[in-house]
């Protein structure tokens, strides 16, 4: 009873921010489209906007480590574990530029899809072969602009905690792109928030860790 009430608190107040971020967020999108054309005002925005979220809700405490592993200027393919939602603000706090290569179920999303497509953020169709080709491609391009991605290569949150295996795409850009992956490992936020629930618990501790970049060639395969 006492984590349902405490989850009708936290959605009130989510929705009461988006609320007022959200009109702020649509009118700088429309005063920087002319020349913003890669949208990193508007991921900055959401950045700020997603860690002030994840700062005021008072259910759990974050430790990031390793944020200076990623050079500034570098151009990086980012992954990391995926156990909750939640990963998406944790992850915006490490305030890296970057996009967000998304499942295309999210443009569906009030708020949330409008805010992916002023961000101009990567989509992708998991089960669209066609799809997962214009990813990689419009992903390819952004490596090569020096713009990073941040892709889960799961596909999908785990429901145990446990990481699952690894889809091959991330690796394939980094190679082809010849930029390095950084390795980004979260946990805690499968308990606060687990898979088809909507019911929060606190309690918990988040840890973000940034591992070092791993270069290409150490792979062992071209």
């Amino acid at each position: 009873m006492i984590d349902l009430l405490k989850s009708m608190v936290v959605w009130l107040l989510a929705v009461l921010m988006i609320t007022v971020f959200f009109p702020v967020t649509f009118i700088v999108w429309l005063i920087v489209l002319p020349f913003d054309r890669e949208r990193k005002i508007i991921h900055r925005l959401l950045t700020y906007q997603g860690c002030f979220l994840s700062r005021a809700v008072p259910l759990w405490k974050i430790r990031i480590e390793g944020r200076r592993r990623a050079k500034k200027g570098a151009t990086y393919v980012i992954i990391s574990n995926h156990q909750s939602i939640l990963d998406i603000l944790f992850i915006n706090c490490l305030g890296y530029d970057f996009k967000w290569v998304s499942k295309i179920e999210n443009t569906k999303v009030p708020v949330l899809g409008w805010y992916l497509r002023m961000a101009d953020y990567i989509t992708v169709d998991r089960g669209n072969r066609e799809s997962k080709e214009k990813m990689l491609e419009k992903s390819f391009q952004c490596l090569r602009k020096g713009i990073s991605i941040m892709i889960f290569p799961e596909g999908t949150r785990s429901v145990d905690g446990n990481i699952g295996f690894f889809k091959r795409g991330a690796f394939e850009l980094a190679i082809k792109a010849d930029v390095p992956l950084l390795p980004v490992v979260i946990d805690g936020t499968g308990g606060v928030l687990p898979k088809h629930s909507l019911k929060f618990k606190n309690g918990h501790r988040i840890r973000i860790k940034v591992l070092d970049p791993v270069a290409p060639e150490s792979f062992g395969t071209d």
